[in-house]
């Protein structure tokens, strides 16, 4: 038995632990208070059932901790992963060439932060009154955004200061000497996600909306916050929206349509007509294998597939399989003759000489290189036209993800293959990492801070619906592509037997690229323009890589440029560029009929499933739904 002495009778040591940690809070606040001449906050409540609430949430939390069991499904991490002095010493070596040692600069440190410091607590002295809003300060971040970061002074000068130190780290990685320009890029990268990781933000006892959220709900928020922590870590993979909110087939994913066609790497979906006429050249999709199909078919209101079929065209769509270790020797050249035999199968199956086709992101990467393929086998008068949604080809300017393209992170994400594949959610992290105030630090506020609820987001949940990729072809793509460049090179990489050449591309392009896309960005898509031997059409969209695509014409959202005679660089051709309100899907569908208007019965084939049509399932089909 253990020892009661000293222990009163009844009373409760967590009461008695939070009621000295209230005192603690009461003394420190009193001084920052007493230092900015404003009215000291009142006394913490010692109600006995409060500390007995607190008393509670602190056991709920620790029973859930020791029942956490992870689900340990990710493969074991490399040594480049886990060995945290590997990275240390890479990042040290970076920021040994940043001048922390100047003179000039620690001078400009200390003068700006003793303005900041008077600046700041300046705007509490002399009585002033706080309004709701709370002062103005020198610096403003949506992340602050609160009154609550401005109505007291300690939160006030907390996240200025951290605006202040980020600002500065930042200069500093700019003024870096002795780096190539890849790798003081990569330093600007890990600087800003070190800073963003550091924001008081993200810290319960920094954040004056958590603090507050924790004395209303009595600790209610980090109960439930503990929980959806603990669920993320099992499934390895932080939560952005409801998981139960939406179904494929019910409330996304849910045009109507069939799989006509079915092979180990992919299933082809036909859409069912919904006017009396079509035109009578078909028009296949290729969405990236990287995230499910359905980004283009989220809801009615925003699905691109059913706005193109009320529009008169027979649709297929390509759903990839997500990878599995049947997949562990697919390469590029699978991927490429699964292509060419989705475009071959259309053809047959509605007897005609030619489709439209459509890349999306990595898809129209691969779009390119297999049109240069069939205009190299003389048979590119297979595809009547090819549109890309913000695709790369010259990967010269490839954007942020290229911080993640280098020998030592390309092996490690080599040595996260686990019997062939490389799990979705990797490939997950790295994208909210480009942009992890968004993506990561956003929801751990909302999620684990403040235990809100989960909202019910479609493209969130789309965001989160992971695709295991080939590793081998993985791996490739990234030394081959992003590292080397080597697909703008004619014939230096070939597909099924074929040398690449994407100046042999004779097919009408039409080019679509988004304004502030950070995945593909606009001066990358532009360079596509580059190497077509035939016609081509640019447009340059509002938004980024999924907003500037999704973008229904009901919606009202956004603009695009457009520009004839658009020049030889993207900057000539924004110079002179006309701009249009809304949706680019209009001029999109003007384009596609100048290529070929004939319109035909939706009767037979057009309509999938009918009288001695033998069809698969229905839409969106069994591979959009595997893990």
């Amino acid at each position: 038995m253990g020892d009661d002495s000293g222990k009163t009778e009844g009373t409760d040591p967590f009461a008695e632990m939070l009621k000295m940690q209230a005192e603690a809070t009461q003394a420190m606040l009193g001084q920052f208070a007493s230092l900015a001449g404003t009215p000291q906050p009142a006394p913490l409540a010692a109600d006995p059932a409060e500390f007995a609430q607190w008393a509670s949430v602190m056991q709920r939390m620790s029973e859930k901790l020791l029942k956490f069991q992870p689900d340990l499904t990710l493969a074991s991490p490399p040594q480049q992963v886990t060995d945290p002095a590997a990275w240390f010493e890479m990042v040290e070596s970076w920021y040994k060439q940043m001048p922390f040692a100047d003179a000039v600069t620690q001078a400009k440190l200390w003068d700006d932060s003793v303005k900041l410091w008077q600046g700041v607590l300046g705007q509490f002295s002399g009585g002033k009154p706080n309004d709701d809003k709370g002062p103005e300060l020198p610096r403003s971040d949506r992340r602050f955004k609160d009154p609550r970061w401005r109505q007291q002074p300690v939160f006030a000068l907390i996240h200025q200061a951290y605006l202040l130190f980020s600002e500065q780290l930042a200069q500093l990685a700019d003024k870096a000497e002795g780096l190539d320009p890849d790798r003081k890029e990569q330093l600007r990268f890990a600087t800003r996600t070190l800073t963003e990781a550091l924001s008081p933000a993200n810290f319960p006892l920094t954040n004056p909306v958590v603090l507050e959220r924790t004395l209303e709900t009595k600790g209610e928020n980090l109960v439930q916050g503990m929980e959806h922590l603990l669920n993320d870590l099992k499934k390895g993979q932080l939560t952005h929206t409801d998981p139960n909110a939406f179904e494929l087939g019910r409330n996304i994913a849910m045009t109507p349509g069939k799989v006509v066609h079915e092979t180990p790497l992919f299933q082809l979906i036909q859409y069912s007509p919904t006017t009396d006429n079509v035109l009578a050249v078909p028009l296949v999709i290729f969405p990236p294998w990287i995230n499910r199909f359905y980004i283009l078919d989220l809801n009615p209101a925003k699905s691109f597939v059913r706005w193109a079929v009320e529009q008169g065209l027979t649709v297929f769509m390509v759903s990839w399989k997500s990878a599995d270790a049947s997949m562990a020797d697919v390469v590029w050249d699978d991927y490429i003759r699964a292509q060419i035999e989705a475009i071959d199968h259309v053809r047959a199956r509605l007897d005609v000489p030619a489709v439209h086709t459509i890349g999306y992101c990595v898809a129209g990467t691969t779009l390119a290189a297999t049109l240069a393929v069939l205009c190299r086998r003389g048979e590119g008068d297979k595809v009547k036209s090819a549109t890309f949604f913000t695709a790369q080809v010259d990967f010269t300017e490839a954007g942020e993800l290229k911080n993640f393209i280098d020998d030592q992170q390309i092996a490690a994400m080599q040595a996260m293959a686990n019997d062939g594949y490389l799990d979705g959610r990797i490939m997950a992290a790295t994208f909210n990492l480009l942009r992890s105030s968004d993506l990561i630090w956003n929801y751990v506020i909302d999620n684990y801070l403040l235990g809100k609820e989960y909202p019910a987001f479609d493209l969130l949940h789309w965001n989160g619906d992971t695709t295991n990729l080939p590793a081998r072809w993985h791996h490739e793509y990234l030394r081959d592509l992003y590292r080397d460049n080597r697909l703008v090179v004619p014939d230096a990489l070939s597909a099924d037997g074929t040398p690449i050449d994407l100046t042999r591309i004779t097919v009408p392009c039409f080019i679509q690229a988004g304004r502030e896309d950070h995945i593909a960005p606009p001066e990358s898509a532009w360079k596509l323009t580059r190497h077509l031997r035939g016609d081509w059409t640019f447009v340059l969209a509002g938004s980024g890589h999924i907003a500037g695509v999704v973008n229904p014409p009901a919606s009202g959202k956004y603009q695009y440029w457009t520009n004839p005679e658009p020049g030889d660089t993207l900057d000539s051709f924004i110079a002179a560029a006309e701009e249009h309100p809304g949706s680019w899907w209009g001029h999109w569908l003007g384009w596609i009929e100048a290529q070929d208007a004939v319109r035909v019965p939706a009767k037979g084939k057009r309509a999938p499933g009918g009288k001695g049509d033998k069809v698969i399932e229905d839409a969106p089909g069994r591979y959009v739904r595997s893990r």
